[in-house]
């Protein structure tokens, strides 16, 4: 395993997340691509974008993002990994898919949160989207696991 994905939604699942992808990288001495995925634009799903303050909102939030992923990124090549970020927009499942497709990745890692059956029925589940979607393995590191 050369190139691992993390997916990361910077719930309380992305330390552990964090944590199993890291490690994968270390053992395989391969690199990791922490990659979050925002929201799409208003505009992208056939919405008015909205006042200019709500735009400058998201753009904020955007920005928080960026500075969080860049951070753990550090964090991570501190430790001797060789780490990269990415911060995508658009629908969840098909991005983080195509860009572990780009990357020719070995895995993707995403957490799963333990919402319950109703959840995933009307919402769906990320993790079960991306092991319909996927071209590589997903490893699906369980809520609060060590």
């Amino acid at each position: 395993m050369k190139t691992i994905v993390a997916a990361l939604d910077f719930s309380e699942a992305t330390e552990h997340v964090l944590s199993v992808a890291a490690d994968l990288a270390k053992t395989a001495g391969g690199s990791l691509y922490l990659l979050h995925v925002e929201a799409p634009d208003p505009e992208f799903v056939g919405y008015e974008p909205g006042p200019q303050h709500v735009r400058n909102q998201v753009a904020r939030a955007i920005a928080e993002d960026r500075h969080e992923i860049t951070a753990l990124r550090d964090r991570l090549k501190g430790e001797g990994i060789d780490a990269h970020c990415i911060v995508l927009q658009g629908p969840t499942i098909e991005k983080i898919a195509d860009e572990a497709a780009r990357l020719h990745a070995d895995c993707i890692v995403v957490g799963s949160h333990g919402h319950g059956a109703l959840h995933h029925l009307v919402l769906g589940s990320v993790s079960a989207g991306l092991i319909r979607r996927a071209a590589c393995p997903v490893l699906v590191v369980p809520r609060g696991s060590e």
